[in-house]
């Protein structure tokens, strides 16, 4: 049995500046983003995108992110909290970003950046669908480090257990590095193998969608669940609730026939 080492939140001071973990974190994702989004534009001629178009859409991506994510966190999970403490809704460093907020607003992003540039929806999300999860796992990291959503009780002879003493002195699952293995590097190379050849509009986007709801939904069984606008269950939690819509819209993604390229 583990016990959780504790880490400090804070990776360096830069004078008053103190920069967090969690931020370096998600700055890790954006990089890989742009990183594997520009080798992907060179080696997929198919998408439309190029080198020049990964920077802003980069950006769009950030904003919806944020945004997204924390207002994801407030409507979704805490809204009597921060009904409360309206101030505390702009403390991002502190954590409390949701998956499925900030999905949303990526939607959002990529639909005005698609407007903006001429190119249909699914064309833009089918393109950017396997940059994503390594940008996931590298922010279940940065929970880790923050020592936030710690896992349900374990079995004392699981040999990863964990004890995590700022919650108590019971052994737990040490579920954000079972999200981090699973939505992010797995997916990432379940999305990156899939999309490796064409395919029809609209399916790596649909893949994305069943891999994260499944691979999310089955995580959520180890995870101490968040108590959410539906209440505390341990039997569906909020993460799988949410999750259920991104299945069967990605399993309808997957089924339907498909438009087009061509079409305008």
């Amino acid at each position: 049995m583990l016990i959780y080492p504790q880490f400090d939140p804070v990776a360096l001071h830069l004078g008053p500046l103190a920069v967090r973990w969690y931020g370096l974190m998600y700055l890790a994702g954006f990089m890989a983003f742009l990183w594997l989004g520009k080798a992907r534009a060179r080696t997929q001629p198919w998408h439309g995108m190029t080198a020049v178009n990964l920077d802003d859409l980069l950006f769009y991506g950030v904003l919806g992110v944020v945004l997204g994510g924390r207002l994801g966190q407030v409507i979704f999970y805490d809204p009597g909290y921060y009904l409360a403490h309206p101030l505390d809704i702009l403390a991002v460093w502190k954590g409390g970003m949701s998956f499925h907020g900030g999905f949303l607003g990526v939607l959002v992003a990529m639909w005005v950046w698609g407007r903006k540039q001429g190119k249909r929806f699914f064309q833009v999300t089918d393109f950017i669908a396997p940059l994503v999860p390594l940008g996931l796992m590298a922010g279940r990291i940065g929970n880790f480090i923050n020592g936030e959503l710690w896992g349900r009780v374990a079995d004392a002879t699981l040999p990863w257990a964990m004890v995590f003493p700022q919650v108590d002195n019971l052994p737990r699952h040490p579920s954000p590095l079972y999200q981090a293995a699973g939505e992010g590097l797995l997916l990432f190379i379940l999305l990156w193998v899939f999309s490796a050849r064409q395919r029809e509009m609209g399916r790596v986007s649909g893949m994305f969608l069943i891999g994260y709801g499944v691979l999310r939904s089955a995580a959520e069984f180890f995870r101490e669940p968040d108590a959410g606008i539906f209440g505390l269950s341990y039997a569906i939690s909020m993460g799988q609730w949410l999750s259920l819509p991104m299945i069967a819209v990605g399993l309808w993604l997957m089924l339907r026939q498909a438009p087009p390229r061509t079409q305008a």
